[in-house]
């Protein structure tokens, strides 16, 4: 697939990779030649960049790609952008360097620690993925954009795909335990669907309880969200409804359908939750799936509960498909806690098998609607 593209580079073999009001210029000029309908007025280094970022965003998909040291105001510009990828080792991503932290607060800390591959892959959140080599990333890099449309104006990409839409999928009917306390990877249950069982995940080592990516369905590229009960029993936190929230609100902004998987028992409880903000944090992904127009698909593989099975893309957020597994489970709470809240802690097993055959279905979200297609006339 040819597709034309824009870039611009900042080399640390000359003088270190600082920026000089002509290299801002060069910058500009490209970053001009991408959106031009934009007419951006002109300012000056560093801010001129941003600004253009900003304009940018939403209009064309913008990915930065850090191959080396990247400090100071330089590190805006990647914050700004849609993707950001680093390069293991050799990539570090940081306002202040170790140097400067150490005088200022006593700490020592090395350049890899403070703002490595790892530590933002893993920890910030900041990188979206880190790859092995500079051969690597280039490499990816490529396969990534070709998921991508050139615009905001231009359709989710398609491509041809010898892959059966209708394919047989053994096995996808036990990938989910009967248990609804036992654990399973999302991840299955995406790879099993998918053309090729090719999966681009992005973030996959930050907040696993929620995986993000882009796959293609019939050759068509689609969006995909799916909670992860491998990973924190798939809750809801704050780094995953962010993380999400964000992917939602790109692939909106580009055309590409959603398709999301949902496995979720609730928010994570607990006060560094509360205190961190879960209430705003949680909101965003809310408000990212309720403003979303592009098509919509929720998939109930298990547990839909509370809050959260509201939040994920559920029908009452204009889905435009919901289906539910026979194994969905659509309720405000799981056995255990409802029955202790009805019985004030005196409930029994019996009670809560009870609670399970009236509510622990697909059934009565059926009867009420919920589960079906949305008319969004």
């Amino acid at each position: 697939m040819e597709k034309t593209i824009y870039v611009f580079s900042q080399d640390f073999t000359v003088f270190g990779g600082s920026l000089s009001m002509a290299h801002a210029k060069k910058v500009c000029k490209i970053m001009d030649q991408a959106m031009l309908v934009e007419g951006v007025a002109s300012l000056a280094g560093y801010a001129d960049i941003f600004q253009r970022n900003v304009m940018a965003s939403g209009v064309v998909p913008q990915i930065s790609l850090i191959m080396g040291p990247c400090a100071g105001g330089a590190v805006y510009s990647p914050a700004l952008t849609d993707w950001t990828f680093m390069v293991k080792d050799t990539s570090y991503l940081f306002i202040t360097g170790p140097d400067v932290v150490k005088t200022v607060t006593g700490e020592t800390v090395s350049q890899e620690e403070l703002g490595g591959a790892k530590t933002h892959s893993t920890m910030s959140g900041v990188s979206h993925l880190a790859f092995e080599n500079d051969v690597d990333a280039l490499v990816q890099l490529r396969s990534f954009i070709s998921y991508l449309p050139s615009s905001n104006q231009d359709p989710s990409p398609i491509i041809s795909c010898d892959d059966p839409w209708d394919k047989d999928i053994p096995g996808l009917d036990s990938i989910v335990p009967l248990e609804s306390d036992q654990a399973y990877d999302m991840l299955d249950v995406i790879l099993s669907i998918v053309d090729y069982r090719d999966f681009f995940q992005i973030q996959p080592n930050y907040a696993k309880n929620i995986a993000i990516g882009f796959a293609r369905m019939n050759g068509r590229t689609v969006g995909i969200v799916g909670n992860n009960p491998k990973h924190a029993a798939g809750c809801l936190d704050i780094n995953a409804s962010v993380k999400a929230a964000r992917f939602v609100r790109f692939c909106d902004a580009f055309n590409i359908p959603l398709i999301t998987f949902e496995d979720v028992p609730g928010f994570l409880p607990g006060t560094a939750q509360e205190y961190g903000g879960i209430i705003r944090h949680g909101a965003k992904l809310l408000y990212a799936y309720a403003e979303a127009t592009v098509p919509k698909i929720t998939v109930i593989t298990r547990k839909a509960y509370g809050g959260a099975y509201d939040v994920m893309s559920s029908k009452h957020l204009r889905g435009d498909v919901n289906y539910a597994w026979p194994t969905a489970e659509v309720a405000v709470m799981g056995s255990k806690g409802a029955v202790s809240i009805i019985f004030r802690g005196k409930g029994s097993e019996e009670q809560e098998r009870e609670y399970v055959e009236k509510f622990g279905n697909p059934f009565p979200a059926a009867k009420r609607g919920y589960v079906g297609r949305y008319n969004r006339t």
